[in-house]
C-alpha cells in the first residue's frame, strides 16, 4: 500500500493543523483524518463520503451545531 496523498480543505487556511484531511486510498475508499492526530485514519467508500459531503453543502448537520 502506497502512501496516500493528504489534501486539506481550502477553508482550513495556511496556519496549524486543525482540520480534516482526505486521501483515496489504493482501492476504492476514501482515508480521512483529523491533522492534529494523523495516526487515527477513518476509512469509507466513495458513495458514502460522497453522501456525507452532499449533505453537509446541503445544511443538513447545521443544526447539530446549535
Amino acid at each position: 500500500m502506497s502512501e496516500p496523498s493528504w489534501q486539506k480543505s481550502s477553508f482550513s487556511g495556511g496556519g496549524g493543523n486543525n482540520c480534516v484531511e482526505v486521501a483515496a486510498d489504493d482501492g476504492d475508499g476514501i482515508a480521512v483524518r483529523e491533522s492534529t492526530d494523523p495516526g487515527r485514519v477513518l476509512t469509507t467508500d466513495r458513495a458514502a463520503f460522497r453522501a456525507l459531503v452532499r449533505g453537509a453543502k446541503a445544511g443538513a448537520f447545521d443544526l447539530l451545531a446549535q
